[in-house]
């Protein structure tokens, strides 16, 4: 259709992925959306969304999907939403390397991947807009979200330096950083760590008794969650504004979390972050 706007939107299984894939739907964009597992693709597709198999660990899946949307589209793709990742919990000293080498790949060097592939398209055209789902702990560091926490610091310094980049260019660059929304990003946490931490021989050995409750849903239940609408709802701000902001934090915590930061000394802050469970 002359004039709809093309926009690939990764990790669409389930939780914010899956939700902005059908709302920019339902708001006119031609959706193009990634998940990691066939059995996931049909759900997408029965709301007439083209849905097609990519996993960031793999490059050539990326680059098959980046050719197969610019053949579809013409050679267009006016959007990426970068959001697929999960989480690695555990304790620094506890996670191996390749633990830690795994969180990368999937949550900052696929990433990067598919951003620079789609980048050549948007030059092309002079416009585009890369959005980052980032989260309020690429910015707070939390206890036991080592692996998680660096690999989103790492995708906030990358980020940011790519807006400066593209400065002039017609194309945009965002971080959206949520706090605790409703998904299934636990569920998918409590997996890694009972694969990967050995949780019985680590001298957090008490700590993981709690962690693994929340993990569970055992804990209390953060009142401060919000759905995977409170996200699309600054997505749609940084898809559209003339002037996207390079910050969206999504959430009462997000926010309380980067106003302390800036605010408070630097170990007073760390020792709040400490304490905060």
């Amino acid at each position: 259709m002359a004039g709809e706007r093309t926009i690939v939107v990764t990790g669409c299984s389930s939780g914010i992925g899956a939700h902005c894939a059908r709302a920019l739907k339902a708001d006119g964009w031609r959706v193009f959306a990634t998940v990691r597992k066939t059995q996931d693709l049909a759900d997408l597709e029965a709301d007439g969304i083209e849905a097609f198999l990519m996993d960031y660990a793999r490059t050539e899946t990326i680059s098959a999907l980046v050719g197969t949307v610019l053949d579809r589209s013409g050679g267009h793709i006016d959007a990426l939403f970068n959001n697929g990742a999960y989480g690695q919990p555990g304790a620094v000293e506890d996670l191996s390397t390749a633990a830690l080498r795994a969180q990368f790949e999937a949550n900052f060097f696929g990433w990067h991947e598919l951003t620079r592939q789609v980048i050549p398209s948007m030059r092309k055209h002079g416009h585009g807009r890369i959005v980052q789902c980032s989260s309020i702990l690429g910015l707070v560091p939390y206890r036991y979200r080592g692996a998680y926490t660096a690999s989103k610091f790492a995708l906030e310094g990358l980020s940011v330096t790519l807006r400066m980049e593209l400065h002039g260019s017609g194309i945009h660059v965002s971080l959206i950083e949520p706090g605790p929304i409703a998904t299934r990003f636990t569920a998918n946490a409590l997996a890694k760590i009972k694969e990967n931490i050995d949780l019985e021989n680590s001298p957090h050995a008490a700590d993981y008794v709690r962690q693994l409750a929340r993990l569970e849903g055992l804990g209390p239940v953060n009142r401060h969650r919000l759905g995977p609408d409170a996200v699309y709802s600054v997505l749609k701000h940084a898809l559209n504004s003339k002037r996207p902001r390079p910050h969206y934090p999504v959430t009462t915590p997000a926010k309380q979390g980067m106003l302390l930061k800036r605010l408070l000394p630097a170990d007073l802050f760390y020792n709040l972050m400490r304490w905060t469970d």
